[in-house]
């Protein structure tokens, strides 16, 4: 089993970042890479829950994500292709004074088979900065898409 921690800091609020997290419609890889639309099933959606499944690369896993407490959202993975036992991801959400928020995520891949226990492998010698850099880039895009448009008035001569 592996566990990685990390941690970004955004100008989206925590209500922004939910609202991305849980965004489960098409496009979902621009802000996930991982999850793309030909994996994307949701089993069941309510206030503060979701039933997803989502993948991509042939690994694919089903998560039961809970944000009832919006400043610890826990997806817990229920079924996958390679991935079992404690596997998921623990996201703690912190507003900062200066209005930033403060995010920590703890990723645990428990492999259920040979692929998954090479993966988690792998993932235990170069995932903080693979994942990290995933992570840090859903960062950014969720930033980018609640930063508000800009218009302009042209006046043609």
């Amino acid at each position: 089993m592996t566990t990685i921690r990390l941690t970004e800091v955004t100008t989206s609020t925590p209500e922004q970042f939910i609202a991305g997290l849980t965004d489960f419609g098409p496009g979902r890889s621009k802000l996930f890479a991982n999850s793309h639309d030909d994996y994307l099933r949701v089993h069941d959606l309510g206030p503060g829950y979701a039933d997803v499944t989502e993948g991509s690369g042939g690994v694919w896993e089903r998560l039961r994500y809970d944000w009832s407490d919006p400043s610890h959202i826990v997806l817990t993975t229920t079924d996958s292709s390679v991935w079992g036992g404690q596997s998921g991801y623990i996201y703690t959400l912190k507003r900062r004074a200066d209005g930033a928020t403060e995010i920590d995520v703890v990723i645990v891949r428990d492999g259920k088979n040979v692929k998954g226990r090479l993966l988690a492998f792998v993932f235990a010698l170069f995932g903080k900065r693979v994942l990290g850099t995933a992570f840090d880039n859903t960062v950014r895009a969720i930033e980018a898409r609640n930063i508000p448009a800009v218009t302009t008035n042209q006046v043609e001569v």
